[in-house]
């Protein structure tokens, strides 16, 4: 950051809605009312709240796709390459390139690769973890996420007013609305 360049702290308005049913409802309505960026906080998962947001579907079956057929084509590669190209033995008289003997090491590759993939695909690349700092951490309600409330948070675009979320969220049915600043990056 050069020293022209002045921080612009992040804003989110955080709604705490009285039950589930009314955050899936209120989340629903505030996305109908056109405002981006929001994401929920529940101590437990809320059927219907990925189509509340309007999330499609998850890439995480695509990611682990494409790495279970990058381990099977790895494994089977590397022993084609091992036993015909490189360092080709006749033991017994078999042959160099024997499918059935490649199955179990394909396999077992496809199955390594696809459940990395699964993992660090979807914790490091789609849930951006780890997050050890979002500016939600600084509210003293916020805290209550994991226990017993259910929370709506709205990123403030740069250049409108909190104030006309926070009308909007106390509309749709939550209860405490705050606004909550990012103190430093």
């Amino acid at each position: 950051m050069s020293h022209g360049d002045a921080f612009v702290p992040q804003r989110y308005i955080l709604a705490e809605f009285p039950t589930p049913d009314g955050l899936l409802e209120g989340t629903r309505k505030m996305r109908e009312k056109g405002w981006k960026g929001l994401d929920t906080h529940t101590p437990y998962p809320v059927h219907g709240i990925e189509a509340a947001l309007g999330l499609g579907r998850p890439a995480i079956p695509k990611i682990v796709l494409a790495g279970g057929l990058a381990g099977a084509f790895l494994g089977y590669s590397m022993m084609y390459f091992m036993n015909v190209v490189d360092f080709p033995i006749n033991i017994g008289n078999r042959p160099p390139h024997s499918v059935p003997a490649f199955i179990p090491i394909t396999f077992e590759l496809a199955i390594l690769l696809g459940g990395s993939s699964a993992f660090f695909g979807s914790l490091l690349a789609l849930f951006k973890l780890p997050q050890p700092y979002h500016p939600l951490f600084e509210s003293a309600n916020f805290q209550r996420a994991s226990v017993d409330s259910y929370f709506l948070s709205v990123e403030v675009p740069v250049g409108k007013r909190p104030e006309d979320i926070m009308d909007d969220a106390r509309l749709v049915g939550a209860t405490n609305v705050e606004v909550v600043e990012e103190s430093e990056r």
